[in-house]
């Protein structure tokens, strides 16, 4: 009788559906939706303040004239000399070449980083070689040495070629990070089975077409993230360019923001004015790219 009833059902489209068991048995605990309370909406809410504050208080800055900055108590909306300072700090900082050459560099940077660090950090997570343990601790080491050590023989390097104010002194020294091929190495040696490789291999494939077919796939939400962070990183670095480049000659973002802070009297507003210029860039390249960098992020998370 069961059987007849059920057919019948089935048949007959006018038939309501039927209906999961009261006392939520129908949905189990994946299929339920977790809803923050009204604490964690005040935190994130007090987060994201102040995670705007400083970009919005450049931007009312820029707006504003260097004496009313000087007021207390400062001025906290903007103000109607933006694009009158923008425009000052275009044209007397050399901003023009300063943001090609800041692309080019962090570009380029952020390109190498990625390739040679996902290649390194492959052999180190997947290949059998003499040595490797000893190979990435010395990798590893590298990251605890500051900067500033390596700042005077880097220095006499660069001008016994002859690369002083020039983009490739920039460059060269930055095209692999000792993070990166640390981190590409943490990602593939759990995303990327090795099965994987020993098929590629059984099938004839040389190690570069490995490279390219399986492990660049199997990387691309690392990758993602790596050059994310290694362009911004390069965009905003300061201290090595400011040593091998010129404010006059070929400098980057930061380099040639120095400019606007010469004299006496800084005009402030200036200066935030080309913050902000700075800023834009990377700004506009999130917008485009954000939802990308994101889910290559969330990829590599469900993955993991």
């Amino acid at each position: 009788m069961s059987a007849t009833v059920s057919s019948r059902r089935t048949l007959d489209p006018a038939a309501p559906p039927p209906t999961a068991p009261r006392g939520g048995r129908g949905r189990g605990r994946a299929g339920r939706q977790l809803h923050g309370g009204k604490i964690t909406y005040a935190v994130l809410i007090l987060f994201t303040i102040g995670s705007l504050f400083p970009l919005v208080w450049t931007a009312v800055a820029a707006s504003r004239t260097n004496t009313r900055l000087a007021q207390t108590p400062p001025p906290l909306w903007f103000g109607g000399n933006l694009f009158n300072n923008l425009d000052k700090a275009w044209n007397g900082a050399n901003m023009g070449t300063a943001l090609l050459n800041t692309t080019v560099v962090a570009g380029t940077v952020a390109a190498s980083t990625v390739l040679f660090s996902t290649v390194a950090g492959f052999a180190f997570a997947k290949l059998r070689f003499r040595f490797k343990n000893i190979l990435l601790m010395l990798t590893i080491g590298t990251m605890m040495v500051p900067p500033q050590l390596s700042v005077v023989p880097l220095y006499m390097m660069v001008a016994k070629l002859e690369w002083t104010d020039q983009l490739q002194a920039v460059i060269v020294p930055t095209l692999v990070s000792a993070f990166g091929v640390f981190f590409m190495r943490q990602y593939l040696s759990q995303a990327l089975p090795s099965e994987l490789i020993e098929a590629a291999r059984m099938d004839g494939a040389s190690s570069l077409r490995i490279i390219w077919h399986v492990v660049f796939p199997a990387a691309r939400p690392a990758m993602a993230v790596l050059g994310m962070l290694t362009f911004v990183q390069s965009w905003n670095d300061f201290f090595w360019p400011f040593i091998a480049l010129t404010q006059n000659g070929n400098p980057t973002m930061q380099v040639a923001l120095t400019g606007l802070s010469r004299g006496y009297t800084p005009d402030q507003s200036l200066i935030m004015a080309g913050a902000l210029l700075g800023t834009l860039p990377l700004l506009i390249a999130f917008v485009l790219f954000g939802k990308q960098i994101v889910g290559g992020i969330m990829q590599g998370a469900v993955k993991g």
